[in-house]
């Protein structure tokens, strides 16, 4: 299936500093029984989202109306634990299509890469800042350009690089999976294998 087209973005972002949020935290494991994509992001950090009686913990950031966005501001090490993709799915079927922290579980970055969630990652100092700024004023917005591999922060004058696949950009700037890319250059493989006489 054909993933939303990621080339230039500007959005408010929803700030979350919590170090080592793994998928569980990000989609308990009851909720896996589903097999495709759509549904997840009614359940995304549903026991921090919601208490145990069901109400809404208004403490929760995603329970702030205040704040808003494509863009979720992670802590350290988001994605950690088990290599559930529905982790992802949750995240982006509730509307977000950036995830920004300063490092990420490896497992996680490609499973976001796959479908259609772009993980930017930046110097630590650089994403608490981005934190504080957002903070302080749920208002303020990124700039994000995936073509340029370039993302501008609020406050500042400088564009900061960001490091992405080519293939995977590829795909994210045209809204293509692995399928659909590949239908997209049929002509070329049929022309190469007719020219080295495979078929």
């Amino acid at each position: 299936m054909p993933k939303e087209k990621i080339n230039k973005l500007e959005s408010t972002c929803v700030p979350l500093p919590i170090e080592n949020i793994d998928t569980d935290q990000i989609i308990p494991a009851r909720f896996l029984t589903a097999t495709t994509r759509e549904g997840f992001g009614e359940n995304l950090f549903r026991d921090w989202r919601y208490n145990k009686d069901g109400s809404a913990n208004k403490s929760f950031i995603l329970n702030n109306k205040a704040f808003s966005g494509k863009v979720l501001i992670a802590g350290k090490n988001f994605g950690c634990g088990s290599s559930r993709e529905h982790a992802v799915w949750a995240i982006y079927d509730y509307g977000f299509r950036v995830v920004i922290s300063s490092f990420f579980a490896d497992i996680f970055k490609n499973n976001s890469l796959n479908n259609g969630l772009l993980p930017i990652i930046l110097p630590e100092d650089l994403v608490l800042n981005l934190i504080q700024a957002v903070q302080n004023d749920p208002g303020v917005k990124v700039k994000i350009n995936l073509e340029e591999q370039k993302i501008e922060l609020p406050g500042s004058r400088k564009a900061y690089q960001f490091e992405i696949n080519k293939y995977k950009k590829d795909c994210m700037i045209n809204g293509f999976n692995d399928i659909d890319y590949l239908l997209n250059i049929k002509n070329k493989i049929i022309g190469f294998e007719e020219k080295k006489g495979i078929t």
